[in-house]
């Protein structure tokens, strides 16, 4: 789902409420109603765009009531800083997906994936719980380190438009991408946007030319 279409869709406090009470159990259009304290046909307005949207699903039980409930798993991430604002949505990953080797800048123990005793099923749960809050905390200490270091690299940069694009074309750059159409292909960017982006870097002493391209001022050279 477009993650501007999430924003604007949670932006309405009485439709998070809807999903955090069907979050715990589900629930039929008079009990939301009473929940809310809002008219059964505002309810249903809410629930329709719910639905529309795929977050939530309904069924009919034997006395023909409509229970809703949460129809998937999606995480909503909100990044807002002085370098740039953004909003990606994702769903879950399968659960037979192998991590090993996909996240070489962590190191965590994977729990057994087969599990089937009770036990073992609580303490699975107890891990997993344990390292969602380790990588929120990971993910913030990240995000505080990233403004850290755009803030450092600009004020050697010096940049008066758009600063992380310059940060990020230094970066590249300290990568080992030696060429304007390597930075731009890494960056997904235009090779015109890094030209200008390499000049301004170059001109402020911070890149020089090599023989096999563009380095770091002060780099040693292979």
């Amino acid at each position: 789902m477009d993650s501007a279409v999430l924003l604007d869709l949670l932006g309405n406090e009485n439709r998070r409420r809807i999903l955090r009470l069907l979050s715990h159990k589900p629930c039929y259009v008079t009990e939301i109603s009473e929940y809310l304290g809002v008219s059964p046909k505002a309810v249903i307005d809410h629930l329709r765009k719910l639905e529309d949207a795929g977050l939530i699903e309904s069924r009919t039980d034997d006395q023909r009531r409509k229970y809703f409930h949460i129809s998937r798993n999606l995480r909503l991430e909100v990044n807002v800083s002085p370098y740039g604002f953004g909003a990606k949505s994702a769903y879950p990953a399968s659960p037979n997906l192998d991590m090993s080797g996909r996240c070489p800048h962590l190191s965590f123990d994977i729990p057994r994936e087969d599990a089937q005793d009770l036990n073992e099923l609580a303490r699975e749960l107890g891990h997993l719980a344990d390292l969602e809050n380790e990588l929120s905390l990971a993910q913030r200490w990240v995000h505080g380190r990233i403004t850290d270091v755009l803030d450092r690299l600009n004020e050697r940069i010096g940049a008066d438009a758009d600063s992380r694009f310059y940060a990020e074309t230094l970066a590249a750059i300290a990568r080992g991408e030696q060429t304007v159409d390597g930075v731009a292909r890494e960056l997904n960017a235009s090779p015109e946007a890094v030209e200008e982006a390499v000049h301004r870097l170059a001109e402020r002493g911070l890149i020089s030319r090599e023989d096999e391209g563009w380095v770091v001022a002060g780099s040693p050279v292979a």
